[in-house]
């Protein structure tokens, strides 16, 4: 994750920079409270820090004044409509909620509209999440880079190919202003709003607010939070046989050797469909599966992490946790204690 380029505090007689914290009708109501609160908290809570006064100004806005139900029911007030907004110093679109089809593009023009005028007018542009969906429709973000929600990567890759996407990270700051800001995986809005409190408000304050919420960078990034799944949507039925077995197989000797024998398809016509169909060589596929299967062990047994190498296939277990920790970017023991259910939640 890029470090955030931190200022000093704020002058006492600069003026407080206004957040416009978008509210929409597919916003997620616990992104949008959560940024709201922790965004105000000088106002809200104080800081024992050398602070003068809270660094930002912070208003939910949407199209029209008024209650907005949001993607789960829930209604929150929209304090300022856009039309009455002619600049602001930063734009938040919290996480929106895709259902079975997906993000709908051109449902909100007078928001995308507003958007680029706003990031024409000097502000910075942030989503949380897949508050990217939205923002991508400035057209802003077309030869950047930017993440997302790491399940919503295939889609947002199809409908914004122009976009360079690392759902594997938390935080991505792009722009020649460093004026585009993203945010990973659901409570990635952390990292988000970090960030830009270090930015504008230093990092004394940065700190004391991730102490008061008990909030924590991100800072192993969101690979140990992805699960593997092949793409199985190719068309090659061959491939997908072999990919079918391996799902039950993949912890036997020598599974590459076997899918080859088995597809009665010569080795390297074999592998070069796999990789074709899969977009990854069939080695590493056997991998991936092995290392899913271990990070489910790891999370929900008490298995010696030498007994769950061998169990997903490896004989040697220092091998094993080497590629564990390239793949996941923890080593088992780091893994089982992120992931696992702690004492006191266990029945």
């Amino acid at each position: 994750m890029p470090k955030p380029s931190v200022s000093t505090a704020l002058p006492a007689d600069q003026t407080r920079l206004h957040i416009a914290l978008l509210a929409l009708p597919d916003a997620v109501v616990s992104t949008l409270a959560g940024i709201y609160d922790v965004m105000n908290a000088p106002s809200l809570i104080g800081l024992p820090s050398s602070l003068a006064r809270p660094p930002f100004h912070v208003e939910i806005v949407g199209e029209a004044v008024g209650p907005i139900e949001l993607a789960s029911g829930v209604p929150i007030p929209v304090q300022r409509a856009i039309d009455t907004i002619e600049s602001t110093d930063i734009v938040i679109v919290p996480s929106v909620l895709l259902r079975d089809e997906g993000w709908q593009q051109g449902r909100y023009p007078q928001l995308v509209e507003w958007l680029q005028r706003m990031h024409a007018g000097g502000a910075v542009l942030c989503s949380a999440c897949s508050g990217i969906f939205l923002l991508a429709e400035t057209g802003l973000f077309d030869g950047k880079d930017a993440t997302v929600h790491f399940t919503y990567a295939r889609h947002f890759s199809a409908l914004n190919p122009a976009i360079t996407l690392h759902p594997e990270r938390v935080l991505v700051i792009s722009g020649r202003r460093e004026e585009l800001v993203t945010s990973g995986a659901s409570m990635t809005w952390h990292d988000m709003v970090l960030y830009l409190i270090a930015r504008y408000a230093g990092a004394t304050d940065a700190q004391e607010v991730a102490r008061l919420f008990a909030l924590q960078w991100h800072q192993d990034g969101l690979t140990p939070y992805i699960t593997f799944e092949g793409h199985s949507d190719h068309g090659d039925a061959e491939i997908q046989s072999a990919q079918q077995w391996l799902g039950t197989h993949f912890s036997v000797a020598n599974p590459v050797e076997e899918m080859v024998k088995r597809s009665k398809l010569a080795e390297r016509t074999f592998k070069r469909r796999f990789t074709a169909a899969t977009g990854i060589a069939p080695i590493a596929y056997v991998q991936r599966l092995r290392i899913e299967d271990a990070k489910r062990r790891l999370e929900r047994t008490e298995a010696s992490v030498d007994e769950i190498s061998w169990r997903v296939g490896y004989e040697d277990a220092a091998f094993f946790r080497r590629l564990f920790k390239r793949t996941t970017g923890l080593g088992p023991g780091a893994y089982r204690k992120r992931f696992s259910i702690p004492a006191y939640a266990r029945p």
